[in-house]
């Protein structure tokens, strides 16, 4: 089957679009661009380097616009997967999903009414398993993302590894936290996965942030020799 798959250019979308191509054909990828940085549906830290990502992968990206509305995205959304399934025959599309509700129902219910198959390889999958898999893939992945107590500015831009999954592991411990992010505590950017022709060097960026809140920004980069 032909499948789009919805790339945020973090790590669970990109592990999504591996396992898919292990199987089936990609044929393209679809990125929502939401201007609400708190949008209830989509991945918004360095959504603009998915256009770089895409050029890695040697992909076709569909790239959409939402003003990030609740409900009101998902519209955009449907737009988006239409085009795709119009301009590249996909039977399927594939998400990165893997605790929310909220966000699958949704694209499964967007699915259903194109008459697409929703794929959601990564469901439920241990959180654990998850991060180690990414790791044991040879995925260069840095935090872009932090929203909950007590990161803080310091764990922005820093490479997931062995000591950060360690970190992440004793913080679900002692407040709860999801280790991979699944209640939006953390967002991830993919720089290189075992897909990617070229790896992304981030040339400039910046920090923003307040408390628990802030975004690793990527500002410029480019595509180098693996």
């Amino acid at each position: 089957m032909r499948f789009g798959v919805l790339f945020s250019g973090g790590k669970d979308s990109t592990l999504a679009l591996l396992k898919t191509a292990e199987k089936e054909e990609v044929v393209c990828l679809i990125s929502i661009v939401s201007k609400n940085r708190e949008s209830y549906m989509f991945h918004t830290p360095n959504i603009g380097i998915t256009g770089l990502q895409a050029k890695a992968l040697g992909l076709p990206l569909i790239r959409e616009l939402t003003e990030g509305a609740k409900e009101e995205e998902l519209r955009d959304l449907k737009h988006a997967i239409k085009r795709a399934h119009e301009e590249f025959k996909i039977g399927g599309i594939v998400t990165g999903a893997v605790e929310s509700v909220y966000q699958a129902e949704r694209i499964q219910k967007t699915c259903h009414e194109l008459g697409l198959w929703c794929y959601n390889p990564l469901w439920k999958k241990d959180q654990r398993e998850l991060l180690e898999e990414i790791m044991s893939n040879s995925f260069k992945v840095i935090i872009s993302g932090i929203f909950a107590y007590p990161l803080d500015e310091s764990w922005l831009g820093k490479e997931l590894n062995k000591e950060l999954v360690t970190r992440l592991l004793k913080l679900q411990k002692e407040y709860g936290i999801s280790p991979s992010g699944e209640g939006g505590e953390i967002e991830t950017t993919v720089l290189d996965a075992p897909l990617f022709k070229k790896r992304i060097e981030i040339l400039n960026s910046a920090v923003e942030s307040e408390g628990n809140s802030g975004v690793f920004q990527i500002s410029k980069a480019r595509l180098t020799e693996k």
